[in-house]
């Protein structure tokens, strides 16, 4: 590797072992523990390439990256994070960070990112004109809190090697996050392979998806779906991989455990793919994510060569009463018919309700939103719970669970409502300030100051 690379990071042994490792590949460092200084290099026209923690002692690593790319527009931005929420990746892809990598990171990993990195600054300075290709689409789209939840559960299991089960509607987005969950995990390089009970069916078939997979992500569509004999052979491949072990994904809209009950789902199977559960949450659960996932809809149908459009206030208010019986993937393809048909800049409501009106097995208007009471969902969560474990009891400590559960998503929630305020959430929620600081820490929350999104 040839070139200048700027390190910042507050944890010494970091810096040191990125130094030795970094000269080593022929590259100069300069390395620091403030931002301030990283900021003086780069306004100087030091450095190739940046390596950079999220949080450090003088700042946010991430709110730098605007004005690095104002100040030296192409330098590459590498970003490190022991806060290894999607969400950062989410806020470093939005920040156009070069790459981003958990910590803890495989520092051979972190070498081959630097030296691609190295090579697009080179290539940038051989042709001035910047290229106009972008990244995919992040595969995830939505900023309200149950979303935000999902994100963090996401990134407690991507660079697990515990199989997931990912439950949910049809239309929910299952494959997307399946696909995510790969793309953030360190079998990024490995193939990613989705697979259905055809390819069972043959006797060499789990042999054949093993060849596929080499290692990588297999996913096992519609679990449920599986004859008896195929859930048999799917748990034998589970059990004897063979050399290259892959990462299980299953992906199921039926409730596993009535399944089980009826006999369709073996018990054998559910306990080996339940390693990790995620829950999908309809689109009628996540109202206030619809705007914004029609303007990413829009913005692509754009990007496609359509006309640029835009949803009238009438129509979006339709759209967000609307009860989606198809979730994600039918608010999809109404946008894109919109997009196709609309006659004018703006959609009408009139336009949105002749496309609606037009899909088969619809559900009326929803009303202004969930009637069922918080109790109930409680309660309907904890007889599944006791449920799942049959006629044994639930390890003990109970109680205290079920609490921190119910407490966590409380508290952020509140700190995202006011903003990462603590002294106005610690009103909001009618609790004295030390006691909340205690609750963050104890319960381990990530605390961003910043304007509410919505």
């Amino acid at each position: 590797m040839d070139g200048t690379v700027l390190v910042a990071d507050d944890d010494r042994t970091i810096r040191t072992v990125l130094t030795q490792a970094l000269t080593r590949a022929g590259c100069k460092v300069h390395a620091t523990s403030s931002l301030t200084t990283l900021m003086r290099w780069v306004g100087e026209g030091k450095g190739d390439v940046v390596i950079s923690d999220v949080m450090m002692p003088d700042g946010n690593g991430l709110e730098m990256l605007p004005k690095i790319s104002a100040d030296r527009p192409g330098l590459p931005v590498i970003v490190i994070s022991a806060q290894n929420t999607i969400m950062t990746a989410i806020q470093a892809a939005e920040a156009e960070a070069y790459d981003y990598l958990p910590k803890p990171f495989d520092l051979p990993d972190l070498m081959k990112r630097t030296a691609r990195a190295l090579e697009s600054r080179a290539h940038s300075r051989r042709a001035p004109h910047p290229s106009d290709d972008k990244p995919d689409d992040l595969p995830l789209v939505g900023r309200t809190a149950v979303m935000q939840s999902l994100y963090r559960i996401i990134a407690r299991v991507m660079n697990t090697d515990l199989p997931v089960l990912i439950w949910g509607e049809s239309g929910t987005g299952k494959s997307l996050i399946a696909r995510a969950i790969h793309d953030f995990s360190d079998r990024r390089n490995l193939p990613f392979v989705p697979a259905n009970g055809t390819d069972l069916e043959e006797l060499e078939g789990p042999v054949r998806l093993l060849a596929r997979v080499k290692g990588g992500t297999l996913l096992i569509d519609e679990i449920s779906d599986l004859s008896d004999e195929l859930q048999a052979r799917l748990v034998r491949m589970m059990d004897t991989p063979g050399d290259y072990s892959p990462r299980f994904l299953a992906t199921s809209q039926s409730d596993l455990n009535t399944a089980m009950e009826k006999g369709k789902m073996r018990k054998d199977l559910y306990y080996r793919l339940t390693g990790a559960t995620l829950t999908v949450p309809a689109l009628r659960e996540r109202v206030d994510d619809i705007p914004l996932l029609a303007e990413h809809f829009l913005g692509r149908a754009e990007a496609a060569g359509s006309s640029p459009r835009t949803l009238s206030a009438e129509a979006a208010t339709i759209f967000r009463n609307y009860s989606w019986p198809g979730n994600v993937r039918q608010l999809e393809n109404a946008i894109r018919r919109l997009g196709l048909t609309s006659r004018a800049a703006e959609i009408t409501a009139t336009e949105v309700e002749q496309v609606l009106g037009a899909q088969p097995d619809l559900e009326p208007m929803r009303a202004a939103g969930n009637t069922e009471k918080l109790g109930a969902s409680v309660e309907r969560h904890l007889r599944r719970y006791f449920d799942l474990h049959g006629n044994m009891l639930p390890p003990a400590g109970l109680y205290a669970r079920i609490l921190r559960e119910v407490e966590a998503p409380l508290i952020e929630i509140a700190l995202e409502a006011t903003g990462g305020n603590q002294a106005k959430c610690a009103d909001l929620l009618g609790i004295n300030r030390n006691t909340l600081r205690k609750k963050i820490t104890d319960l381990d929350i990530e605390v961003t100051r910043r304007r509410k999104l919505m």
